[in-house]
């Protein structure tokens, strides 16, 4: 049976509400052990002094691009790029090609992700067939195949219509919707609709194209309680809509990503397209919005959005070029400079965040280390400085506007299923 003994490290599990020093045994793949001290002969003994042992960071928002674009990011690089962030399970988002919008694609996921044997790789169904918003994909039977959740990620259901049918029909089986809020009409814009791209002269997307898609489908699922996810949310007011929903008792959650609490529309007076995303950076007062949704719980999780993109694809002029980041490498670090460094939020909130609240949306045996759960453990060294390098990256693709910034804390090893799967060296 193997053996693996973590000593001296700070154990934070929030499913737990335990922060404190203790030792972690697993065996046999499972948390078998935690204690003050344990001792004994072990097959593995790592020393986590001065380090924050935590339930396996989730992601339940990336994209990976296979099938059909392996040359920005396969299902291999990508659960390699999610281990070296210290994520030991990822949400794979269904925009690929073709979509996921069928059985036997997300048995193609699951059964690679099970083959390649890093980061535990889930597949998001696609809602509607191709992802074009008309008519419902094989929602139950992608379900029943292993769909974590179903989204057509990339754009929204534009349709009200075909949106409730959605919504009453993924309810009848307990299901979760994940909804990329944008309203088609108001969109086809390059970045954020203000002052900034007035000035530049740049085509825009309105936040109003988010805050109508929210309204809509909260107002859609007042009588229908499907469980519903707010994926990327970005402007003041989508914050104090799902605050509205949430006080209302309504099944809505939301998520929101690194950049969308660390940038706004200024960097895109660069004209550097890797400041180019969908929903685009905001304003400051955006920015502000976010961490207080963070700060009171209005908002759930935290999650990347990973979007690998090739360089040729990012060289575009800005209206051209594609939109979306890479994020699975500096996630970790870059939330720790958002929220916790500045005092907005402690590390048991941010591993909740990162971790367990991830696992209870998506339903999901993970995200903590409780005795006899599966042994998905990251190990955390809280005061690492290091500078985000995009070029030492696992991902294939090197879209990051965070090259070169200047961070504090990092993973230091990931173990999935108990077996170490990624050590900083």
């Amino acid at each position: 049976m193997s053996s693996t003994l973590i000593k001296n490290g700070t154990v934070i599990d929030p499913s737990q509400k335990l922060q404190a020093k203790r030792d972690l045994l697993i065996e046999n793949g499972k948390i078998a052990r935690i204690e003050a001290s344990i001792s004994g002969n072990y097959e593995h003994v790592v020393d986590a002094a001065g380090e924050f042992v935590v339930p396996g960071l989730i992601d339940i928002h990336v994209h990976f691009r296979e099938p059909g674009d392996e040359e920005e990011e396969t299902i291999a690089s990508g659960s390699a790029a999610a281990v070296a962030g210290g994520f030991t399970t990822v949400c794979c988002m269904p925009n690929t090609k073709p979509a996921l919008d069928n059985e036997s694609q997300i048995e193609f996921i699951l059964r690679e992700s099970e083959r390649i044997g890093l980061a535990n790789v889930l597949p998001v169904g696609a809602i509607t067939k191709g992802r074009e918003g008309k008519e419902l994909a094989e929602l139950a039977s992608m379900f029943q195949r292993g769909a974590i959740a179903f989204s057509d990620d990339g754009v929204g259901v534009n349709d009200a219509s075909v949106m409730r049918k959605v919504l009453q029909y993924i309810k009848m089986f307990d299901g979760l919707i994940m909804q990329h809020c944008e309203d088609h009409q108001l969109g086809g814009g390059s970045m954020h609709a203000g002052h900034v791209s007035l000035e530049l002269g740049m085509p825009s997307i309105p936040a109003e194209a988010e805050h109508l898609m929210i309204a809509r489908d909260v107002v859609l699922n007042r009588m229908i309680g499907c469980r519903y996810h707010v994926q990327h949310i970005s402007s003041a007011f989508s914050v104090e809509l799902i605050r509205r929903a949430k006080q209302d008792n309504l099944p809505v959650t939301a998520e929101v990503a690194p950049h969308h609490l660390l940038l706004t529309d200024e960097s895109c007076r660069t004209f550097d397209t890797n400041y180019k995303m969908n929903p685009p950076l905001r304003t400051q007062a955006d920015v502000d919005a976010c961490i207080a949704g963070v700060k009171d719980c209005t908002i759930d999780i935290l999650a990347t959005d990973h979007a690998p993109h090739l360089a040729e694809e990012k060289e575009l002029e800005f209206p051209y070029a594609p939109f979306g980041i890479i994020g699975l490498e500096g996630a970790l670090s870059l939330y720790i400079k958002a929220l916790v460094t500045p005092g907005h939020i402690d590390w048991m909130k941010l591993i909740d965040m990162m971790s367990t609240r991830g696992a209870q949306i998506v339903r999901l045996d993970r995200g903590t280390l409780g005795v006899g759960a599966v042994a998905d453990v990251t190990i955390i060294d809280p005061e690492m400085e290091w500078t985000i390098d995009k070029e030492q990256f696992q991902s294939k693709s090197r879209n990051c506007p965070f090259h070169g910034w200047a961070v504090k804390g990092r993973a230091t090893q990931t173990i999935v299923g108990g077996a170490t799967k990624w050590r900083l060296s």
